[in-house]
């Protein structure tokens, strides 16, 4: 079969985990992967793709972790958004030092450091060329960096959510416990909810579903997926309506 020659997607938004973004030790952040996460996203703004990103915050701080250490889950939180701050200025530092203009826009206001988030403005930035990182998750407690990727993405006008991870799809089984286990090259919101495959948390599933916004769940790992997934090929995994 012939490889496309035009971007399937004209509008992404590309959401990396934050452990994906600190390599083999899935804490803090890793320079070699962020320059190569940076080149995977100016491929792809090369072809005249528009590049929404979402970064999750989980190589600094899960709110989780903290509840159940007996801190206050809104305070919990709170600080895993100020850990995709971090992420997505490391992000933007990446880009611009490969030639991309980034803008990173919070959803809790701190000027000095970022633009608030704005949805005009951002879509702006898009039509500019820009890639804009929306960093700080929705704003609030209790919903994920997922939710926040799905939301902003329902938001922009993105033809697709492009889950990065460190596996390369979604399976039937978990592959490490349950060798025969199978990836899907593709299936339904529909089969992933009867199978409780968990592809994202209920709340962020649900707003893709509902707003017929594919997802597509891939490593972050395979060099060039991020492209292959933008031009339609049998790379991860495609959730569909």
């Amino acid at each position: 079969m012939a490889t496309p020659s035009i971007p399937r997607w004209k509008r992404i938004v590309f959401k990396p985990s934050g452990e994906a973004l600190a390599g083999a030790s899935g804490q803090g952040l890793d320079g070699e992967t962020l320059d190569a996460t940076a080149r995977e996203i100016v491929a792809v703004r090369e072809m005249g793709v528009d590049v929404i990103v979402v970064v999750g915050g989980g190589n600094f701080w899960r709110g989780r972790q903290g509840a159940m250490a007996g801190m206050d889950a809104t305070q919990s939180d709170h600080i895993g958004m100020l850990g995709t701050v971090m992420n997505s200025l490391a992000l933007q530092d990446a880009l611009e030092r490969a030639g991309q203009i980034t803008r990173v826009q919070t959803a809790i206001e701190m000027p000095r450091i970022a633009e608030p988030y704005i949805r005009r403005r951002a879509m702006r930035h898009l039509e500019k060329g820009r890639v804009v990182i929306f960093a700080a998750g929705t704003g609030n407690p209790f919903f994920t960096t997922d939710t926040a990727a799905a939301l902003r993405g329902a938001e922009i006008g993105a033809q697709i959510v492009l889950k990065a991870t460190k596996v390369d799809g979604v399976y039937s089984a978990d592959p490490k416990l349950e060798p025969t286990a199978t990836r899907y090259s593709k299936i339904s919101f529909d089969n992933a909810i009867s199978q409780n495959l968990g592809i994202m948390d209920a709340t962020a599933f649900a707003l893709c579903r509902d707003q017929k916004l594919p997802i597509k769940v891939f490593s972050i790992f395979k060099h060039g997926a991020l492209k292959r997934v933008v031009m339609g090929e049998d790379e991860g995994t495609l959730v569909y309506a």
